[in-house]
């Protein structure tokens, strides 16, 4: 495997999939029961956009940037409060470039009883998340494949939690594989939070992935997408999307607030859209 999330820490799609994060992360910080966090595919923990990585592509000022820009409205302001917590916590203790990936994020939202398993199977960047949150008794950084970690923590003992799947997608069949995967670790945890991110670029893809999740018999779905209508010369994604399984309460409402807002301040081309639908919400 040689993805490396460093070009594009920071991006759009970081932006969607750790806002809405964020917000699963308050949701489940609402109630008193401990919860553990499975991140399968967790990368470097935190960035640098002063790298070189990040600076070559520098997808960031497209990305985070914007959203530094100016604030958004105040009900927009009032759902990104965590992430933005996150955000100045991370600049705070590693300067203003500091980014902070997903196990970093769950790692500033967990409480003192929470616990988080982070996989990453390259071992350059599992160095950089042993780091990023290896001194922190509530994580374990495992260097090993996130397939592997989820068949293995999946249901945890804390029978409450997320499970946050972010693959590289680099093989042809990647979909297929994030379909079969995500259904046995729904067999084995059924009433478990699931957030299957994914690219969109082959939409012949994303529905299989949900005509496979709906033949499984799984319900309760929230699909979220953005397209920042980002020009074809220049070239890499224009969109973006999770799926959550297992919604918390009132987190559809909330993306039909954030959606529409990170749309119009992400959009790179005249005709930006998102998508919030809820599938077999009753199921």
């Amino acid at each position: 495997m040689n993805y490396r999330h460093g070009f594009h820490a920071g991006n759009f799609a970081d932006v969607l999939k750790h806002v809405v994060l964020t917000r699963i992360l308050s949701h489940l910080n609402a109630k008193p029961a401990p919860y553990r966090i499975v991140d399968t595919h967790a990368g470097a923990g935190r960035y640098d956009l002063g790298s070189e990585e990040a600076l070559r592509t520098h997808e960031w000022k497209d990305g985070v940037a914007r959203i530094d820009r100016s604030p958004l409205s105040p009900a927009v302001e009032a759902l990104l409060a965590p992430w933005r917590a996150a955000l100045a916590g991370a600049r705070a203790l590693y300067g203003p470039g500091a980014y902070p990936g997903s196990p970093w994020l769950c790692r500033h939202a967990m409480r003192p009883g929470d616990r988080l398993i982070a996989a990453e199977l390259h071992p350059p960047t599992w160095r950089k998340l042993a780091e990023a949150i290896g001194r922190d008794r509530r994580c374990k950084p495992l260097a090993i494949d996130g397939w592997t970690a989820l068949r293995a923590n999946v249901p945890p003992k804390e029978r409450r939690g997320l499970v946050l799947i972010d693959p590289p997608f680099e093989e042809k069949d990647e979909f297929a594989t994030l379909a079969a995967q995500f259904v046995a670790a729904h067999r084995k945890w059924p009433t478990g939070i699931y957030a299957l991110w994914y690219p969109l670029k082959d939409r012949g893809g994303v529905e299989a992935l949900i005509e496979a999740v709906s033949d499984a018999g799984i319900g309760r779905l929230l699909r979220l997408e953005i397209d920042i209508d980002r020009p074809a010369a220049a070239g890499g994604l224009s969109a973006t999307g999770l799926i959550v399984v297992n919604p918390p309460w009132r987190l559809a409402e909330e993306a039909q607030t954030l959606l529409p807002a990170l749309t119009e301040r992400l959009a790179q081309g005249p005709r930006p859209r998102y998508h919030c639908e809820a599938i077999r919400p009753d199921g």
